[in-house]
């Protein structure tokens, strides 16, 4: 019997927004990323709770390689002083490849704006599952396309 373990992949994307308005979007706006990303994100509603909320369950509606993907996620954690949160999978099509995965988020000032640190904890269904890789790339085109928008009146 092949045990699975949990593996991670984390990428860094330097944005030109700074940390405390890329995080509030991110935890406490996130409706607002199907407006700012719509080739990306179709929609994003809240099930449960409030927007920038602990416990609060989500559903995203994606493209993903060019197919629509669903993802139901609750906030596992919130930690605004470090303007980090979480995010657990709890349904949709990342778990028919991952029996758990998981998204943390961690924005830091830098001298000139910030940097976004994506961590992507997951189990894979199988040995034959790939790594993540697209969802990484999501990812971060995802980051470019808030810091853009966050910082189109800076011109």
């Amino acid at each position: 019997m092949a045990n699975s373990q949990l593996q991670k992949m984390e990428t860094k994307v330097h944005i030109k927004a700074s940390a405390e308005k890329f995080y509030d979007v991110m935890c406490n706006r996130t409706h607002h990323i199907a407006k700012i990303c719509p080739e990306k994100v179709q929609a994003v509603n809240i099930h449960k709770g409030e927007w920038g909320n602990e416990g609060s369950i989500i559903t995203w509606n994606y493209l993903l390689d060019g197919k629509a993907c669903v993802a139901k996620e609750v906030v596992e954690g919130i930690d605004r002083e470090n303007n980090k949160m979480t995010f657990k999978v709890i349904e949709g099509d990342i778990l028919g490849y991952y029996k758990s995965f998981k998204f943390r988020i961690e924005a830091t000032p830098k001298v000139k704006g910030s940097e976004v640190n994506w961590v992507m904890e997951y189990e894979k269904q199988n040995h034959d599952i790939s790594d993540p890789h697209t969802l990484l790339q999501f990812a971060i085109e995802m980051s470019k396309g808030i810091d853009a928008y966050l910082t189109q009146d800076q011109k």
